[in-house]
Order: structure tokens, then sequence, then C-alpha cells
């Protein structure tokens, strides 16, 4: 049954779905509804058989129709109540049966509205907007089409809404708001074409509109097109119209033969799906073309005409229907009548319930008014409390920021005794290579031999050189260290990230080495030269690439650890483990990407949500304050950067610092 449900729910949310009619779809409906195992199901196949035969095989779509409503009723089926008499609803207006169509069409939102089926109220208020169209009362018509429409944009449903805007543009049509009419008939073939579907009907009335405006050739091309659309589908409903639209066409031009051709095409389609109203049109229609020429053929399409006239507009048939739109009118009354009455006891129970409510009030107010003084002054005594305690909560958070600034320093520090050892190492070793030049120097003038003397003179400068290049090598690592330890200027200045990077991952390193002599890893660096300086302020953002490398060193030195902790030599050797940190820079756009790489252990996924909370550290205590990271993460904020994070655990992270070029 998966494929009848699913055909049914298209018709519950989409009234109007139009299936092109095919023996295969019809005998795949006949077999679902011949193995249906339940009620509901037998339900579903015949509403879907009902849907299917409405514009080809009336009677048999009536038929089906009325055994699923009365198979609903027996079990309280409500939803299939609503769309069988929805469903029967349209096929009774197709064949001219418009006190029926309205019978069915009130009956459905009835059971609809009292079972709270808004959803499904759609196909009815189609029936019922094109009946009152056909019976020239248009305000009623716009008012159940309006609402159509407004149940179809609801649930986005392109299929209702272009059912509702064609069928409003032709009620503004015939009330000769031309316009208006073109208007919604464009907007119903933009929403057809969402649907990937053509509606011949709706070229038929833009073909009227053009006549109107007097644009014939326009007309018919219209009226052939909506021709082309039904002979394709297969919509002899479609179908018959556009014939009588053609036949009427050639009439105005005074093209008898073609009128009399089409219009009896027309009446032959209209005799084979029953459809009396476009009966009537075309026998009238050929009545006029033969008066001319033959009186009794005139006569007897006339009286054809008027046989289906009286059908459908005679006095029984009238007085059905002014029965039933003032039932339905007392009806709709009587809900008014009860809403009313209803919000007027509501504000009744409003003006009890507020009278009650200043009543307690009023006690309240009395009876806190006692204990607000003693509470007046409870609440000072607290408040005098806690202003301490934030005081003290203030100054102690203080000492744990410059206890976090200190130990950053502290690191930074170690590595830059053991960078700058370096530099002096050079200064000091080609100094005195340098003093023992100058003495072989002065050898060489004093014999004369002056050759060898400017040669030794040459090695003297370029030592010379070695000396003030490694002196200002010195020197830069000292002014980085005091740029770290001072305070943030807040100036951003252009800044070779690059370099950056680069030297405060050595600084990182020798820092450890310089606390912990067993400390060992492997660093890698994939630098984009493409990137030059960006404007930052250099001493914050170094802060944060020093504590995420610190970090990373920290972690796979850790797993290092834990990793040998307890094994044989054999063991440690053939579980070996490499601990490597990567520093890497990227442009991407107009942002710049740092990335701190480690293969530690990875951040449990139950804390990553925490790692930029202040304080919070999965350090032993005494090792971390948890400041690092909370403030590494409002420096880059401050930047108009991120700060993220990648993990996985028992593998590594990947911290990534990205900063705006400008």
């Amino acid at each position: 049954m998966i494929k009848t449900i699913s055909i049914i729910i298209i018709l519950g949310l989409s009234p109007f779905f139009v299936f092109c009619q095919s023996k295969d779809t019809i005998a795949a409906l006949h077999h679902e509804l011949a193995i249906a195992k339940d009620d509901t199901s037998s339900i579903l196949a015949q509403l879907a058989i009902c849907y299917e035969y409405r514009l080809g095989n009336a009677d048999s779509s009536l038929y089906y129709g009325k055994k699923a409503l009365t198979l609903s009723k027996k079990i309280k089926f409500a939803k299939g109540e609503v769309l069988a008499l929805g469903f029967m609803a349209i096929t009774s207006h197709q064949v001219g049966n418009l006190p029926q169509a309205l019978e069915m069409g009130f009956e459905s939102l009835q059971v609809a509205e009292a079972n709270n089926l808004e959803n499904l109220k759609g196909a009815a208020l189609n029936a019922l907007g094109e009946a009152y169209i056909v019976l020239k009362d248009y305000p009623k018509a716009l008012y159940y089409l309006y609402l159509q429409k407004a149940n179809a944009e609801r649930r986005q449903n392109n299929e209702g809404m272009a059912y509702s805007n064609y069928d409003i543009g032709g009620a503004y049509y015939e009330m000769n708001q031309l316009d208006s009419a073109f208007y919604y008939e464009q907007q119903a073939i933009k929403h057809f074409q969402n649907m990937g579907r053509e509606e011949p009907l709706v070229y038929r009335i833009l073909g009227d509109i053009q006549m109107k405006w007097e644009k014939p050739d326009e007309a018919l091309a219209n009226y052939k097109e909506s021709l082309r659309i039904s002979l394709k589908n297969n919509e002899r409903r479609a179908l018959s119209s556009a014939y009588n639209k053609i036949a009427s066409f050639y009439k105005s031009i005074y093209q008898t033969d073609s009128a009399i051709h089409y219009a009896k095409k027309g009446m032959e389609v209209s005799e084979f799906i029953s459809q009396k109203k476009t009966l009537m049109e075309a026998a009238a229609l050929l009545s006029e073309l033969y008066e001319p020429t033959n009186t009794k053929e005139s006569l007897r399409y006339l009286k054809i005409a008027d046989t289906y006239k009286d059908s459908l507009f005679g006095t029984g048939s009238l007085q059905s229907i002014q029965t039933l739109v003032a039932h339905e009118e007392k009806r709709q009354k009587e809900i008014e009548d009860a809403k009313v009455a209803y919000q007027n006891r509501l504000k009744q129970y409003v003006l009890i319930a507020g009278l009650v409510t200043v009543l307690l009030i009023a006690f309240f107010l009395f009876h806190n008014a006692r204990k607000e003084k003693k509470a007046k002054k409870q609440l000072q005594d607290k408040n005098i409390v806690i202003e301490e305690t934030l005081k003290n909560l203030k100054s102690t958070q203080s000492q744990l920021i410059q206890s976090e600034k200190m130990a950053s320093l502290g690191e930074l520090t170690a590595g830059i005794a053991h960078e700058i050892q370096n530099p002096l190492n050079f200064v000091n070793n080609f100094s005195e290579v340098s003093a023992e030049l100058v003495d072989e120097m002065n050898v060489e003038i004093d014999k004369g031999n002056m050759e060898d003397a400017k040669l030794i003179a040459n090695d003297l400068k370029q030592n010379l050189e070695k000396i003030n290049y490694h002196g200002k090598r010195a020197g830069d690592i000292v002014k980085g260290m005091l740029q770290h330890s001072h305070s943030s200027s807040g100036v951003k200045e252009p800044t070779n990230i690059n370099a950056l990077a680069d030297e405060y991952l050595r600084l990182a390193y020798h820092g450890l080495r310089a606390k912990d002599k067993s400390f060992n890893a492997t660093m890698k660096t994939d630098f984009d030269e493409s990137i030059g300086n960006i404007n930052i302020i250099p001493q914050d953002i170094g802060r944060v690439i020093l504590n995420l490398i610190t970090n990373a060193f920290y972690v796979v030195d850790e797993k290092k650890k834990q990793a040998a902790a307890g094994l044989p030599t054999f063991q440690r050797l053939a579980t070996r483990y490499d601990p490597t940190v990567s520093v890497s820079t990227k442009k991407v756009g107009e942002k710049v990407m740092i990335s701190v790489t480690d293969n530690g252990k990875g951040i449990p996924q139950k804390v990553l949500d925490k790692i930029f909370q202040p304080f919070f550290t999965t350090k032993p205590t005494g090792q971390g304050t948890g400041l690092g990271l909370s403030l590494s993460y409002d420096i880059v904020k401050a930047h108009g950067g991120e700060l993220k994070v990648e993990t996985k655990e028992g593998e590594g992270s990947e911290f990534i610092i990205q900063l705006p070029i400008t």
C-alpha cells in the first residue's frame, strides 16, 4: 500500500495535483484496492481512484468517492470524509451538478472544521469558488478562492497556489477587471512552471482577455495553446472548452465552416465526459451558426442547449442552490454569534480574574510591606559581604593573570638565555680571532708585505661584519624579551608573521630545554612567503603563539613520558614515539592562518568546550593557572580574528589562529 498511501498524502496536502490519466495508473490503483488489508487502506485506494477519474469518467469518480465516504463514516475516519466530499464536489461541479457540488463542498468544510483538519480543505474551497463563478456570485467565489490560496501559501504548495490564482483570475475576468485577471493568470503560470506542468485552462482565460483587449491574433494563439496542451495531457474537460473557444473565435470573424467544425468537436468531447456547461455552450453556438442557413439544425441544437440550461439553472436547481446557500449562511452566522458570545464570556472572566488579582496584589503588598524593612536591612548586610567578596575575587584574579604572564615570561626568558648564547659565542670567538689578525697584519706591515696585510685586513673586515650581525641578533632577542614582558602598547604595526612564529618556536623549545635537559622534540615549519607584513600588536600575538607552542611541547613530552613509563628498553625501542610540533602559516583570501599542530594525546571530547574558559586547565595542580588559552582567545578576538581547535583523541591537536590581513 506504499504507493497508494503516498498518492493520498499528496492529494490530501495538495488536492489539485493533476495526474495524466492512464490505463496503467487506474489498473495499479484497482490492484491496490483489491489487495487492501484494512478499511483505511481501502479508503485511501478508493479516494485515489475517485480523484484519478474526476476529469474523464465522472460516474466512476462519484461511485468510488461515495464508497470511500460511506466506509469513512462507518469507521469514523474524518480525513477520508473530508477528502471524499471535496473530490466529489469538484467532480459534481465539472459535470454541472451545482447543487450537489455546493452541498458536498459545504459538508467537507464542516467536517474539516469539526476535526481541526484545516490543511485538507483545499478541494472543497476550490469546488465552492468555481461553483460561485458559474452562479455569477463573484464576491463569494473570491472569498472561497482566497481562502484556498492562503491555505496553499501557508504550506508552500505550488499546486494549490497555481489553481487558486487561476480561478481568481477567472473570477476577475467575469467581473471585467481585466488587469487583475491577467495578473493572476500570469501568477498561475509561474506556479505551474515551478511544478513542471502546463495548464490548458489558463491559456483559455488569457485568450478571453486578449479578445476583450481587441488583440485577436494573440487571443487565437492562446486558444490554440490551450488546445495543444489539452491534447498532450489528454484532458477532455479542458479540450471541450478549447474547441468551443476556437469555434467562438472563428464565428466572430465570420469563418462559419471552421466555427461549426470546432463547435461540433467541443460538443462531441463534452458528451463523452457528460459535462453540461460546455455541452450547453457548444449547442448554443451551433444553433447560432446554423440559423442563417439551416433552421432545422439550428432549432435542434437550440433545444439541446435549453435542455442543459434547465439542467444547470432550472427552477428546481436554483431552489436547491438557494436552500443550500441560505443554510450555509445561517451556519456561518451561528459560528460568528458563538464566537462573539465566547469573546463576551471571556471578557467577563478576564474582568473577574482582574478584580481577584487586584485584591490578591493588595493583600500581598500589605503583607510584604511589613517584611520589607527587615528584608532591606538583611539585603544591605548581604551586599556588603558580596562587595567584599567581589573585591577579593578581583584581586585574586589579577594575581592569577599576573602569575600566568610571569610564567610565560619565565619560559621566554629561559629560551632567550639559551638562544642568546649562540650570537654571544660568535661575537666572542670572532673578537679573539680579529685581535690575532690585527697582530698578524702589523707584522706584515713592518715587513713591508702590503699584499698580505691587505688580505688580512679583508679577513678582519669580514669578521667585524659577522660580529655586527650577531650583535644585532642578540639585540633583537633582547628587544623581543622586553616587548613580551612590557604591557601591550595597543598600537598595531606591520609585522612579519613568519619571522615572529619562527622566533617564538625556537624560544619556546630552548626555554623547555633549559628547564628539562631530557626534553627533546622534532620541530617542523611551513611558512607561506607570500604573506608579507600584517598589522598586529606583535607582543600580544607573540604571547599567543608562545602559549600555543609551549602547550604543544608540553603535551608531546607528556605523551612520550607516559608511553615509556614502566616499559623495558627493548619495548620502548619497539614502540618508538617521535614527539613532533609543527608551525605553519598560510594566506587564505583576506585572512592569514597560523597553525600549531602536535601529535600528542589530543583533547577529550568532554572537555573540548571548556578549554577557552578562564581558570580551566588539564595540567596538574601547580603547573598551570588555566588562563593561557583564555587570554590568547581574548587577544585574537581583539584583533578581529578567531582562535579554533581541531582535535582527534589519541592522535593530536591543531590550534588555528585566523587573523585579518587588513
